[in-house]
């Protein structure tokens, strides 16, 4: 798989991809999260303006097409800023085949490179694919006590976009070795 940025063209191919990835919910009960939208091209550039949405294209493809993506920001906390993952989406027909993976590397390699001291992501609990997934990439889950206040806003939305009619979490995985740019220091 390469990855790379996502550039304005694709945008509406990341909205395919993540119709696509939606649709896996159908089969456990969650029609609603398979018939929900994907984000609008304008929100998806705004995370491709900043530099933080990436796409996996396989190189066999002829048509070198995005088969997956992730975007995300960063977030300030105390003790330092951490990198949340908005979206990780990958097409069904490049499951299984550590796309998703590759791209949550990437996105920890770039984040560590800007100071981030650690990914997070929120979740749906009981899809396979989705938390006890991450808890195998190495995130752990946050208890509510120990969600930061933009984490807690982030759940507060998505609160509000009615994603809490299934079990939530959010997931953190601290980045070893990430660069504070203000000291130059190194986490340890």
């Amino acid at each position: 798989m390469i990855i790379r940025p996502v550039t304005a063209a694709e945008l509406p191919v990341l909205q395919d991809i993540e119709r696509a990835a939606g649709e896996p919910f159908r089969a456990l009960g969650m029609a609603a999260i398979a018939d929900d939208e994907p984000p609008a091209v304008a929100d998806l550039d705004r995370f491709r303006r900043a530099g933080h949405a990436w796409v996996a294209v396989d190189p066999e493809r002829a048509d070198g097409a995005p088969v997956a993506y992730l975007i995300g920001e960063p977030l300030a906390e105390a003790g330092g800023a951490v990198f949340h993952i908005e979206q990780v989406s990958v097409h069904p027909r490049a499951a299984r085949r550590g796309v998703g993976r590759a791209l949550i590397e990437h996105a920890a390699d770039r984040a560590r490179a800007e100071g981030a001291r650690a990914l997070t992501l929120t979740t749906f609990t009981d899809v396979p694919w989705n938390a006890p997934y991450y808890a195998r990439l190495g995130f752990r889950p946050l208890t509510d006590a120990g969600l930061t206040p933009a984490l807690r806003a982030v759940r507060t939305h998505e609160a509000e976009l009615g994603l809490d009619r299934w079990p939530r979490l959010c997931m953190r995985r601290d980045l070893p070795g990430a660069t504070d740019p203000v000291t130059a220091r190194t986490a340890p």
